[in-house]
């Protein structure tokens, strides 16, 4: 590569990413985990912030394992959501992922998260940031509908799909 090759690249916008993971309970409902690093929101989706050099799936997964103490199974890709920049946070793609869990005795990390919770999905809204509770609307959509993935831009559908 020559230096203007090196230029170019290093001058591109960075995105963030993260990736969470969609686990549900036998009767439909969604996990959210408590996280006490946020007080004002507390209620997040199982998942976090990509490393660097880091595919979604594998954050997913280390993420999964990191904030519950399991391993999980990472079944399908179901939304990516394009979220906008509010400084001084950048853009970022969010992905969310059909995850299964082998069980619930979720060890959690006590700097971390203080709780979890089986929700409906009909009472996302009452928990998690409006973005965020219309991305796991949309993902609980496709899950209902047999799979596929949607593309989202904050949180609304842009192109056709099955949201």
């Amino acid at each position: 590569m020559d230096q203007s090759d090196e230029d170019f690249f290093a001058n591109l916008p960075a995105t963030r990413g993260a990736a969470g993971g969609l686990i549900r309970s036998a009767s439909g409902d969604v996990l959210l985990v408590r996280r006490v690093y946020d007080p004002e929101r507390p209620w997040g989706v199982p998942g976090g912030i990509m490393e660097a050099e880091e595919s979604p799936v594998a954050a997913c997964r280390r993420e999964i394992a990191e904030e519950l103490g399991l391993t999980a199974h990472v079944r399908a890709p179901l939304v990516v959501d394009w979220v906008p920049p509010r400084p001084p946070r950048t853009a970022a793609y969010q992905w969310l992922f059909r995850v299964d869990v082998p069980h619930t005795d979720f060890r959690l990390p006590p700097d971390e998260l203080s709780g979890w919770e089986w929700v409906p999905p009909e009472r996302l809204l009452d928990y998690l940031a409006e973005g965020t509770a219309r991305r796991m609307r949309a993902a609980v959509s496709v899950d209902d509908h047999g799979g596929g993935l949607v593309y989202l831009e904050h949180g609304h559908a842009v192109l056709p799909g099955p949201t």
